[in-house]
């Protein structure tokens, strides 16, 4: 069984990330969407992940390889849609850290604000293979 000193409750760093309005088309193209209609809610997967995977991924003690990453799912609370163009300001904690049969069950909420004013939250499943198995 594996053992490890869990990392519920660490909070990182807050990030800023700007929705640029080149990206933000791009991605709605990719979508088959029109770019004119706004920021794709989707999109938000982009920010919030560049806001927690940087910091959990390079955090050490945090004990996480991406070679044994999975990201399950992600759901989103939303208060309003981004602009393209606008500053969002990003930060994520660890909600959950569960081990269950050499696998590492993680919970990542993220809270994001634009203007100082809440935007979205997100919340992130990831699953850590621990065991080294197949």
């Amino acid at each position: 069984m594996a053992t490890s000193l869990s990392i519920v409750g660490r909070e990182y760093f807050s990030v800023e990330v700007t929705l640029e309005p080149d990206r933000v088309a791009a991605f709605a193209r990719s979508l088959g969407t029109d770019p004119a209609g706004g920021v794709p809610p989707t999109y938000a997967v982009v920010y919030t992940w560049e806001a927690t995977a940087p910091q959990i991924l390079g955090d050490a003690s945090a004990g996480i390889e991406l070679a044994n990453l999975i990201h399950t799912d992600q759901e989103f609370d939303w208060t309003r849609q981004p602009r393209a163009g606008e500053t969002v300001v990003a930060r994520s904690r660890v909600a959950q850290d569960v081990y269950r049969r050499g696998i590492r069950f993680l919970t990542i909420e993220t809270e994001v604000t634009a203007a100082g004013e809440p935007l979205c939250r997100s919340t992130a499943r990831l699953l850590v293979r621990t065991d080294g198995g197949q």
